[in-house]
C-alpha cells in the first residue's frame, strides 16, 4: 500500500506463482503514526506488564491470567482486575476474594503505559535477532535480563 520504505531485507525469498521477493527486515514509515499512549488490554501484554511471572508465587512456569475479583462476584476483565498467575495459584485462589483466600498478588495490577511494556519487554529479548536489526535497536542486546 506503499506506506513503508524498505530499509533492509532477509536472505529469505517469498515465492507466489508470479512473483518472487524478499521478505523485508527492517522498514521506516513514510508518514509519522503517533503511538497510543496505552497498549490494548490482551493476554499476552498482561504478561509482559507482569515480567511473565505469576504475582502470587512468583512462577514462571504454566501462565494464566486471574481476576482479582473474580468475574463471579462482579470482577470485570480489565487491566486494574486480572493479572498473571501460574495454573496452580489460579485453581487454588477459585472464585475467592483476596482476603478470604489470603491471596494477594505482588503487585496490585493496573494499566500500564507503551513505554512500561517495552521496557519489560527489552527484559525478554526475542531468541534470534537478525543482523540488520543491529543498526535500529535502542537496547543493548549483548546484556543479560
Amino acid at each position: 500500500m506503499d506506506r513503508v520504505n524498505i530499509v533492509s531485507e532477509y536472505d529469505h525469498c517469498v515465492r507466489s506463482p508470479t512473483l518472487e521477493m524478499r521478505l523485508p527486515s527492517v522498514v521506516s514509515l513514510k508518514t509519522y503514526v503517533k503511538p497510543a499512549l496505552y497498549p490494548a488490554f490482551t493476554r499476552f501484554n498482561v504478561f509482559l506488564r507482569d515480567r511473565f511471572t505469576c504475582q502470587y508465587c512468583g512462577s514462571t512456569e504454566d501462565l494464566t491470567f486471574d481476576h482479582v475479583i473474580p468475574r463471579s462476584k462482579g470482577g470485570q476483565t480489565r487491566w486494574d482486575n486480572v493479572v498473571a498467575a501460574c495454573s496452580p495459584c489460579n485453581l487454588r485462589k477459585a472464585n475467592a476474594l483476596p482476603k478470604a483466600c489470603g491471596m494477594h498478588p505482588h503487585q496490585k495490577p493496573y494499566r500500564p503505559t507503551v513505554h512500561e511494556l517495552h521496557r519489560n519487554g527489552r527484559a525478554f529479548p526475542p531468541n534470534y535477532l537478525h543482523d540488520s536489526w543491529m543498526d535500529y535497536l535502542y537496547w543493548d542486546t549483548e546484556l543479560e535480563p
